[in-house]
């Protein structure tokens, strides 16, 4: 067959097998998985027991599908399998143990769907005994014994414990399930050997019983150590003392030995044979030596112990001062001395003080005592006593010198109000405690002590009468001193509480006119300083202030206008109280001139509307004259009323008024109208038929006069002219 009909043969194949697998696929849906515990969920240690897996699941076509199941145990998978079945997955525990327990689950997982059971929890109880092998049962006393500690059966964590006579001697961790140990018996005689064992799991640790016993028989050695110290009478500080370590009754030749002598924790000495050490009996921590010989061979120590008893030669000095407070630059007493020394050895006189340091100290020509002089800021000293070779040293004495009083002040924290308590302050530098006094006019008021730093001595008093007080403060650092110290005198003004408080004003009388000066006076009792408000009533920004030592004060509004009515009040304070006095009611009137002023002003108005209703009434009464001085006639055409003519109309013939102007008669027969030019009305007739009536000389004459009283004249041909009259037209 040729190599294109292969390939096409292996292309059809994977054809085939392509849709064969298409063909094949399945649908399918995990219900549920059940994990299932037998034969319980609590049983002994050795039982078999079986986890079963139990799924329910749903196909399309019924055919089986591969599926994986996970066994897990606390979260963690021990064990998977794949099957094709839809059988129970089985899981077997042969002989289950306590390490077996813990909480188990069951995963399936089908084509990378999965499902989870809930967790089932087997409880394994009992564990079994463990067995201990010791490869021997008789040893020498330092020679190593091997063992061995089983727990049959078991599996897990292990904590392996051996122990020689209910004493613990070894602990081995193993994940198997025995242990293997050495260990040395350093003591002779029967020890009884046994073992128990620990099982850890996840979630606990579960114990075992004790194994069986196991007798061993240690042979001790011979050898022990010997200890000897001389003098072994009695022994005084600064004896000389002889020690000796050996070991005795070793008889190997083979083997050797170590000796180790020591003082307390102190290794004096090492050796492979006798050790021999010489040394003052010089006692420590206390009066007792103890002192240690070792002997060590094949890993087996022996010791033996022995404490002898010194006395004391002279105890330690001590040093004190006195006196016991001391200022800077006084003289005081230091005194070195040991109270106790062995009168069988030596004499008080055999014992030398010296003091540190001792640069330029004054001696007293007692033994231990030195007079010292306090420098200005703290000082150690120390003393040694020595006798026989023998020098002990005092504890350190610190000196302190105080600082005597100093800058010494008094002074007030609140103000001083009469029959109220106030608080008064002392003050000073130099060491505490320091013993404060307060006078009060140089009699005692009380006493206080201040024990700490930055703190004022603080006395409370109450002033009940006016006037000037004097306080001052003494101080010194101790009842017992003698020196005091003493403030200056604080004078204390003692303020007096606002009373009676008055409001003037002047002028008194509370109706004043416009234009004067408004003075207010304000005075109360007590004592200053005062500081004076005074107020407009609804406005709460002073008008002024004014603050003056005395006890009253005044305020002046210039000049008063009417809009300054109103009511006024004032305030008073002097850091006591704050008074207010009543309110005043101030109305401001209008002067007598311009009262005057007005009222001739409001009469020249009257008259001037009089006289202008007057002229107006005049002006509308037409009197009517019996014979008019000229009479003219004219014939004219009916023209439209013009605003500047005066007619009647009425049913009676035509009449038209013409004024006519005149010079001013010359003739002195004739009483003038009026000054300046005289305004003549003339009656003029109209026929209704063109043609003029008769003329009638008679006229009436209407003057108009400026404010004075008209006259009617009557008419006089010889008199008038009648030559520049218009003539009539036709």
């Amino acid at each position: 067959m040729g190599l294109p009909q292969r390939f096409i043969l292996t292309l059809l194949s994977i054809y085939l097998y392509s849709a064969t697998v298409v063909n094949t696929q399945q649908e399918f849906k995990i219900q549920s998985v059940e994990l299932i515990i037998e034969p319980r969920n609590d049983v002994t240690a050795g039982t078999n027991v079986t986890l079963r897996c139990h799924a329910t699941v749903s196909t399309s076509t019924g055919k089986g599908l591969n599926r994986e199941y996970k066994i897990l145990k606390n979260d963690k998978i021990v064990y998977t399998k794949t099957i094709g079945s839809s059988e129970d997955f089985v899981y077997q525990l042969h002989n289950a143990r306590v390490f077996s327990a813990g909480l188990y689950q069951c995963k399936l997982d089908i084509q990378g769907d999965t499902k989870l059971s809930k967790a089932q929890r087997l409880n394994v109880q009992g564990l079994s005994q463990p067995v201990l092998h010791l490869a021997m049962n008789v040893v020498n006393e330092g020679e190593e014994v091997r063992a061995t500690c089983i727990a049959p059966g078991e599996i897990g964590s292990f904590i392996f414990f051996f122990f020689d006579n209910d004493e613990q001697i070894r602990r081995v961790e193993e994940l198997s399930n025995q242990a293997k140990t050495t260990f040395r018996l350093s003591s002779g005689g029967v020890h009884k050997i046994h073992c128990s064992y620990k099982i850890r799991t996840a979630e606990d640790t579960f114990p075992s019983t004790k194994s069986n016993n196991v007798t061993v028989s240690v042979k001790e050695l011979s050898i022990t150590p010997a200890l000897k110290i001389s003098p072994d009478s009695t022994i005084y500080e600064g004896d000389h003392l002889n020690i000796s370590c050996s070991a005795q009754n070793f008889h190997s030749s083979s083997e050797g030995y170590k000796l180790f002598l020591s003082q307390g924790t102190k290794l004096l000495r090492t050796g492979n044979s006798t050790i021999n050490h010489n040394m003052v009996a010089v006692p420590k921590a206390s009066e007792a030596l103890t002192f240690d010989c070792r002997v060590e061979v094949r890993n087996v120590e022996k010791y033996t112990k022995k404490t002898i008893s010194v006395v004391e030669l002279f105890s330690v000095p001590s040093l004190t001062m006195s006196p016991t407070e001391i200022f800077q630059g006084e003289i005081m007493t230091l005194t070195c001395n040991s109270d106790r020394f062995a009168s069988q050895r030596i004499n008080r006189e055999d014992l030398e003080y010296t003091l540190y340091p001792s640069k330029n100290l004054p001696s007293s020509g007692k033994p231990g005592v030195f007079n010292v002089k306090a420098l200005q800021n703290d000082f150690n000293y120390t003393c040694s006593a020595e006798a026989r070779g023998i020098k002990k040293d005092s504890k350190t004495l610190m000196i302190r010198p105080k600082v005597h009083v100093s800058a010494l002040k008094i002074l007030t924290e609140d103000k001083v109000i009469l029959k109220k308590s106030f608080t008064i302050l002392c003050q000073s530098n130099g060491s505490l405690p320091i013993n404060y006094t307060l006078f009060k006019d140089n009699v005692q008021v009380g006493t206080k002590v201040i024990r700490e730093r930055n703190r004022q001595a603080v006395f409370m008093d109450v002033i009940n009468e006016p006037g000037e007080i004097q306080y001052r403060c003494e101080a010194k650092n101790s009842l017992h001193s003698n020196k005091t110290g003493s403030s200056q005198y604080l004078s204390v003004n003692v303020i007096v509480p606002l009373s009676q408080m008055t409001l003037a004003v002047i002028p008194s009388s509370l109706e004043i006119p416009e234009g004067k000066e408004l003075h207010f006076i304000c005075s109360v009792n007590g004592t200053g300083p005062v500081t004076f408000k005074w107020y407009r009533t609804g406005s709460v920004v002073p008008l002024q202030t004014n603050t003056t030592t005395e006890t009253y004060s005044s305020f002046v509004i210039k000049p008063v206008s009417k809009n300054d009515s109103d009511e006024y009040y004032c305030e008073a304070s002097n850091g006591a109280n704050k008074v207010r006095s009543e309110n005043v009611n101030v109305q401001v009137l209008m002067p007598l001139w311009k009262k005057s002023l007005i009222v001739v002003a409001c009469l020249l108005l009257l008259l001037v509307l009089l006289l202008v209703a007057s002229v107006l009434y005049i002006k509308s009464k037409r009197v009517k004259v019996d014979r008019a001085e000229v009479s003219v006639w004219s014939k004219r055409k009916p023209e439209t009323e013009s605003d500047d003519e005066i007619s009647e109309v009425s049913n009676e013939p035509n009449v038209e008024y013409t004024e006519v102007v005149h010079a001013r008669s010359t003739d002195p027969a004739r009483v003038p109208l009026r000054k300046g030019t005289d305004t003549v009305y003339s009656e003029l007739q109209n026929s209704p038929h063109g043609a003029a009536d008769p003329p009638d000389y008679g006229s009436v004459e209407y003057a108009e006069l400026n404010r004075e009283q008209f006259e009617i004249s009557q008419y006089d041909p010889q008199v008038h002219s009648y030559q520049d009259l218009p003539e009539p037209v036709d």
